[in-house]
C-alpha cells in the first residue's frame, strides 16, 4: 500500500501591515527573553498598539522586568496553525522591552488587558516593533 501524499502548502512571507493583523487578533503569543544567560519563554496574553508595539501584563517575580527595566531586546512570538488543513500564520515582534509607567497608560492598559492568572498581575511591558516578521501557510502550489 502506497502512503497518500498530503496536500501540500507553501508559505507566504508578510509584510509589517499583514503581520500586525492577524496578531492583533491573537488572544495570546509567548514573549522570550534571556535569563541567567539563558534564553527563556513564557506564554501571556496581549494587545498590539497602532504602530505595532506590543503590550503584556506581568507579575512582580517575572524575570523579564529586570529586563525590561534595563531597555534589552526581546522577542513576542504568536501564531495559529492547524496541523489537519496545514495552514495558519506565525508573526514575531523583536525590539526593546520596557517598563510602562506613565499613569495614564497604565491605567488604559490595564482595563484593556485582563490577566489570565491570579496574583498580582500589575507590571506592563511594552515590547517595542523594530523588526516585525511574519508568514502564512496557505494551500495549494505557486502556480508556476
Amino acid at each position: 500500500m502506497t502512503a497518500v501524499e498530503p496536500s501540500q502548502s507553501r508559505l507566504v512571507q508578510l509584510d509589517r501591515a499583514q503581520a500586525l493583523v492577524p496578531l492583533a487578533k491573537a488572544p495570546f503569543g509567548r514573549v522570550v527573553f534571556s535569563h541567567q544567560a539563558l534564553p527563556a519563554i513564557r506564554p501571556v496574553n496581549h494587545l498590539v498598539e497602532a504602530g505595532g508595539d506590543v503590550v503584556i501584563r506581568t507579575h512582580t517575580g517575572m524575570a523579564l522586568l529586570c529586563r525590561a527595566a534595563l531597555s534589552e531586546v526581546v522577542a513576542y512570538e504568536a501564531d495559529d496553525l492547524d496541523p489537519g488543513t496545514r495552514t495558519g500564520w506565525s508573526v514575531v515582534v523583536t525590539g526593546t522591552a520596557s517598563l510602562v509607567s506613565d499613569p495614564v497608560e497604565l491605567a488604559r492598559y490595564q482595563a484593556a488587558l485582563t490577566p489570565w492568572g491570579e496574583g498580582d498581575m500589575e507590571h506592563l511591558v511594552r515590547i517595542r516593533a523594530d523588526l516585525v516578521t511574519g508568514d502564512r501557510l496557505v494551500r495549494g502550489s505557486t502556480g508556476s
